[in-house]
């Protein structure tokens, strides 16, 4: 059985932030720590939705994708939605349209310094990709920074425990129990 009230309208969890920032991490924490106090919850890495080359962005697939995969876990009984994607809090409306459901929505913009984004992705780039990954990762951060609406919560994630950051977005939703 669920924890916490019944939820009858979806809820909505965007995590997005430039790459190296914990976006993946913090997700598969707060999808640990919910299961073990057992709150229905979905997970969806919003990079896998037009993962494709040519890349399909401009036919609006990744949202098609979103539509059908959340059609699926609402017939389910899921109500609660982890999403992410680097920027996810810049396509709030679009992802919550595509879900048709109206959805209440929390962002977070995870950042972190340039020591630890280099660190980060040195531990899981190799080859000539990781300075190209660096840089879109340095645009990614600045567009991030000045697009992301107000409403967006900011959380830092250097020399952070990822229980903690969990900890911090888990109290932001209210979907686990005390």
């Amino acid at each position: 059985m669920d924890a916490g009230p019944v939820v009858e309208h979806s809820e909505l969890l965007l995590i997005g932030g430039r790459s190296g920032v914990g976006k993946t991490s913090l997700a598969a924490e707060l999808h640990h720590q919910l299961s073990e106090q057992r709150v229905r919850h979905a997970v969806i890495e919003g990079d896998n939705l037009d993962l494709a080359y040519p890349p399909p962005w401009a036919h609006g697939l990744a949202q098609q994708n979103l539509r059908a995969l959340w059609s699926n876990y609402r017939a389910l009984g899921y109500r609660r939605l982890i999403y992410t994607n680097t920027v996810s809090v810049l396509q709030a409306a679009e992802l919550a349209q595509a879900m048709q459901d109206a959805p209440s929505i929390t962002a977070v913009l995870l950042t972190c310094s340039e020591a630890t984004v280099r660190r980060r992705l040195e531990q899981r780039e190799t080859g000539a990709g990781l300075e190209l990954h660096l840089e879109r990762s340095l645009r990614r951060a600045a567009q991030l920074e000045s697009e992301a609406p107000a409403w967006v919560r900011r959380i830092a994630t250097d020399d952070q425990p990822l229980s903690g950051l969990a900890a911090e977005v888990l109290a932001l939703l209210g979907w686990a129990a005390p």
